[in-house]
């Protein structure tokens, strides 16, 4: 069996800057042509009186020599003895822009070509920005037909300042740059006499200095969470976690952190259907863990080890997406983002900058992403998500943005950006700097009506306490309000088929439930009432976002048995196996000590 080496390498370049040459020269030089195919050509020139040129290889080779350019997106194989390459000659056109960005053709390195003659061109730019949108590291620049200008060791510096440059200002730091002629093979196989002034490497001895991907094993673990299956019958109280490794590997004893929850725990058993017993599984394999800690999960986290490398986790990222959809993609606007088995609501908060795939025109100041776009951009997620930059882990850096049930673009994440000053603090900052009072302070209604405001939110991570916690806030609504306090009690679940109803897609129901009992305990809390809510599960991001949506007023939140929380601090925890009645009391408790129930007694 071949286990040799892999590699895919783009190669662009403007026209007539000498691509298809590169490579055929490539292809001749390393014996990669098919017997006979060079004297074919050589003979197929001569008699139709046409110069030989090392680009009708490549031409040859698809049928297209009578054309005279490179119009579609070819893959060429040759091998030197490091490794087998797979070099794709790219005219940037919108079937080659869509594979690269959304995987069918992922390089793992860049040549882009030059003319020493007819030095950078506008072209060059666009494949310059083109390699940096699909977050291609490793690049070197090649300057073409140096023997057009006597290999002027001056014209070659020139170039290479200008365009180092450029390059830089599109964030692509170029590993070299190499004086070449492709037609005459200049540096390409061999060294050149010609550039003794150029001490670097060859061509082909510089693709063999690029560092090639790892194999997935070889990566840190991750494994999105497909499903949690609950076992019942015959005493088996078993909780299997299940999905398909994507990369890594991890076994019994392992710690894995489940993200973006961050809960945490040891894999106890490694489970599969009609397989014979593991207690290790690799990249590429389905597989069903049980843990040692039981915790409650939701498909779509990613699972990850303690010890490895960790996932980016954010709810902003900086994207590369190729968009297919009918309907532009606007600002603002709600999709579902699809990476591994996550399924959340996101949306497009910034356009860097937009290639026309078709004519590869460079635009930063259009505000929406057409159909074949392929653009630079910002997307923001209803809450962070787990991913990995595709120059890391390229299965956790892709994703899928669905429109109206339709897959409308894909795309790669090239980093995460910091989320701090996010869509959601900036609606709140607008809300507050609108919100538009009435003529009774917040001191009159706490006189008239013998209390402060408060937002109390009850939750629980444990599943038997789900129904628990809703009848501990009507029943304190009910306690509250028999002592002649304002109080209210609404469950997010209420927001179902009202406020929220209009974004209740699988992906959005619960963040709209959670954005709209925020904002209607903003308007509770401002009319001087005790506005109260349960929701199970609530995780950290979801706390925090409850606090951040009732400011300026305050927040209790109020834990009760297994705690949902990774690192939030919540007001109270309260253990279970308490009466309903002293659970109560101990909130009523609670709301005495911060002085919101002003002359309550139990």
């Amino acid at each position: 069996m071949d286990n040799r080496e892999q590699m895919n390498i783009v190669i662009v370049g403007h026209v007539d800057h000498g691509k298809s040459t590169v490579i055929g020269r490539l292809l001749a030089d390393t014996g990669s042509l098919p017997e006979g195919k060079l004297e074919s050509v050589k003979e197929y020139c001569k008699k139709n009186s046409r110069p030989f040129e090392y680009a009708f290889l490549l031409d040859a080779l698809k049928d297209e020599q009578a054309q005279g350019i490179t119009i579609d997106t070819a893959r060429c194989f040759f091998k030197t003895g490091k490794r087998d390459y797979i070099i794709i000659d790219a005219p940037g056109h919108i079937e080659f822009l869509k594979n690269m960005v959304t995987g069918a053709s992922r390089a793992e390195a860049a040549l882009l070509v030059i003319d020493a003659k007819e030095g950078i061109r506008e072209n060059s730019k666009r494949h310059g920005h083109i390699v940096s949108m699909l977050g291609i590291k490793q690049v070197v620049v090649l300057v073409n037909k140096m023997d057009l200008v006597d290999f002027d060791n001056n014209i070659f510096n020139s170039i290479k300042s200008e365009f180092t440059e450029f390059l830089d200002k599109i964030n692509i730091k170029p590993i070299n740059f190499i004086p070449i002629s492709a037609f005459n093979g200049d540096n390409v196989a061999g060294k050149s006499a010609n550039t003794l002034w150029y001490e670097g490497p060859t061509v082909l001895e510089q693709l063999d200095g690029f560092a090639n991907k790892k194999e997935n094993r070889q990566l840190p673990f991750r494994m999105p969470v497909q499903d949690i299956y609950k076992f019942t019958e015959e005493n088996d109280d078993r909780r299997i976690v299940a999905g398909t490794v994507l990369s890594g590997t991890v076994k019994t004893g392992d710690e894995v952190v489940f993200l973006p929850s961050k809960k945490r725990s040891v894999i106890n058993s490694v489970e599969g259907f009609n397989t014979a017993p593991a207690h290790t599984v690799y990249a590429d394999q389905a597989a069903g863990f049980t843990l040692k800690t039981q915790i409650y999960i939701k498909p779509g986290e990613l699972m990850v080890k303690a010890g490895e490398t960790q996932p980016v986790l954010s709810s902003r990222f900086r994207v590369n997406i190729f968009w297919v959809g009918h309907v532009p993609l606007i600002k603002n606007k709600n999709y579902k983002l699809k990476i591994g088995t996550m399924r959340i609501a996101v949306k497009l908060v910034e356009i860097l900058n937009i290639i026309d795939a078709a004519e590869l025109n460079i635009d930063t100041f259009k505000d929406q992403v057409e159909r074949h776009d392929v653009a630079e951009c910002i997307l923001e997620t209803a809450k962070p998500i787990a991913f990995d930059a595709i120059s890391d882990i390229e299965l956790t850096g892709r994703f899928v943005i669905v429109d109206n049930y339709e897959i409308s673009g894909g795309g790669i994440i090239l980093e995460g950006v910091p989320d701090s000053d996010n869509s959601l603090v900036e609606h709140i900052r607008d809300r507050e700097y609108l919100w538009e009072k009435g003529l009774i302070p917040a001191t009159d209604r706490e006189e008239i009506y013998g209390h402060k405001s408060k937002f109390i939110v009850i939750t629980s991570g444990s599943e038997e306490n789900e129904k628990a916690i809703r009848d501990i806030g009507k029943n304190l609504e009910d306690r509250l309000f028999k002592r002649n306090y304002k109080a209210y009690y609404l469950g997010v679940s209420s927001l179902l088929n009202g406020l929220a109803a209009e974004s209740s897609t699988d992906f959005q129901a619960r963040d709209s439930q959670i954005r709209q009992i925020g904002e209607l305990a903003r308007i509770f809390t401002d009319a001087g009432q005790i506005f109260i809510t349960s929701v199970f599960d609530l995780d950290d991001y979801e706390a925090e976002k409850l606090k951040l949506l009732n400011q300026p007023n305050e927040i209790i939140i109020v834990n009760v048995g297994q705690s949902p929380f990774n690192s939030f601090k919540p007001d109270s925890n309260i253990s279970t196996g308490r009466s309903l009645d002293s659970t109560v009391d101990t909130i009523c408790d609670l709301l005495k000590q911060q002085e919101i129930i002003l002359d309550y007694y139990i």
